[in-house]
């Protein structure tokens, strides 16, 4: 679901992916090629919401803001399920893992990996090219090469399931 909120109105990039159980309110920018699964959330109502290309919200995720505060997600970005990712800044080629919650202002740098369940504090700042694991989130590891490709390729994975979701007819009982 695509909702206006007053002057504050979506703006969505080409061939993107809304899964229909998805909402997405306010002052939101989806960039071509993302994809945001069932049941997650955008809400752009305090301040604006940007949405990189080629990136996946995966279902259930809660993007909001503070105001004053936006939201950022680069391009290239797989944003597991569950994960609450509140007034901060992920940039480009990052993994946040299922269930993770980034804070206010906190920052994930280029390359970073954020496991699943992790905690960012406001205004922790993680990365560039790391792993970063636990409640606090800490550096576990530097990576010399870009980690994700090498274990699969989620930002590709899900651009397929994408294309395939698009296809879908929904169907009355």
């Amino acid at each position: 679901m695509i909702i206006a909120l007053g002057e504050k109105k979506p703006k969505i990039g080409t061939n993107v992916f809304i899964a229909p159980t998805a909402v997405v309110v306010g002052d939101v920018t989806i960039g071509d090629g993302s994809s945001i699964w069932y049941g997650a959330v955008l809400r752009g109502d305090m301040a604006p919401i940007v949405v990189g290309s080629d990136t996946n919200i995966q279902d259930n995720c809660t993007v909001h803001t503070d105001y004053g505060k936006p939201a950022h997600i680069g391009s290239r970005v797989t944003i597991g399920h569950n994960a609450v990712i509140h007034a901060c800044t992920i940039e480009d080629d990052c993994l946040i893992g299922m269930g993770s919650i980034l804070l206010n202002e906190s920052v994930v740098r280029t390359g970073t990996m954020v496991a699943a369940g992790s905690l960012l504090m406001e205004r922790q700042e993680v990365g560039p090219d790391q792993l970063a694991a636990g409640s606090p989130a800490t550096s576990r590891k530097t990576f010399s090469t870009h980690p994700i490709s090498k274990i699969a390729d989620p930002v590709g994975n899900y651009r397929d399931a994408a294309d395939e979701h698009m296809k879908m007819q929904v169907l009355d009982r």
